[in-house]
């Protein structure tokens, strides 16, 4: 069939996350991680929005075409990229090759995750709702990304914080999913912030990209933490 037939306009924007990740690795090749970084930010605006215009237009997708374009893209952009980027940003580092096996980690992991989305979506017996089964990949640019640009990079944090980000891609723990077109507003603005060019945000330093790097975080560490201490709770309660 032509490609028109499956093609819509949600997809196109899933071709700018695509586009996104691939212009990351193309600025990691020629040493620009900074730059790369931003291009893995931006990818996550492009991610978020293509859903939202999925709905607005009220699409049929009968074929899945658009969750597979979605998936695919997400893979460039969100397990591709972070992984080289974390190979050259940790290529010094002392203990060699582990920042490979960490990036190599990301991709695996990010695959992973990703298939069982495809997974569960296609299954009647389980419901999208309003939570994520493991931690959404977008998250591996969020950190790496904002990490990088605000100033507060380590090697050595980097990679500890990405095995984390990795295993918990492909755990069961419920991550809630961020709804609202106020809350999207708000991540936007914090990820334009922090992609501007230097000269113009220089005024407010690296503010922006260290609240991104630090919500974040919190978001990745309190969910467990929540769903560990509610088990802690339930077994204490039957002893």
């Amino acid at each position: 069939m032509n490609i028109k037939h499956y093609i819509a306009l949600p997809d196109f924007v899933s071709l700018a996350n695509a586009c996104s990740g691939f212009l990351a690795l193309v600025m990691l090749s020629i040493g620009n991680l900074i730059l790369a970084s931003q291009f893995m930010l931006l990818a996550v605006i492009f991610d978020s929005v293509d859903g939202w215009v999925a709905r607005r237009t009220k699409r049929v997708d009968e074929h899945g075409f658009g969750k597979n374009m979605d998936s695919l893209s997400d893979v460039i952009s969100f397990g591709v990229a972070p992984g080289m980027l974390l190979f050259y940003a940790c290529q010094s580092f002392s203990i060699q090759y582990i920042n490979i096996l960490v990036s190599l980690l990301i991709v695996i992991c990010g695959i992973l995750r990703l298939s069982r989305f495809n997974v569960l979506a296609d299954s009647s017996d389980v419901s999208g709702g309003d939570k994520f089964v493991g931690l959404p990949i977008p998250t591996t640019a969020l950190i790496l990304g904002s990490f990088y640009i605000s100033g507060m990079f380590r090697m050595d944090l980097a990679l500890i914080i990405m095995t984390v980000v990795a295993v918990l891609m492909i755990s069961t723990i419920k991550y809630p999913k961020f709804k609202g077109i106020i809350l999207m507003a708000g991540g936007s603005i914090l990820i334009i912030g922090t992609i501007l060019p230097y000269n113009i945000s220089s005024s407010i330093a690296f503010l922006p990209a260290k609240l991104l790097f630090i919500f974040t975080i919190l978001y990745v560490l309190i969910v467990p933490l929540m769903e560990l201490y509610g088990r802690l709770l339930e077994k204490w309660s039957t002893c």
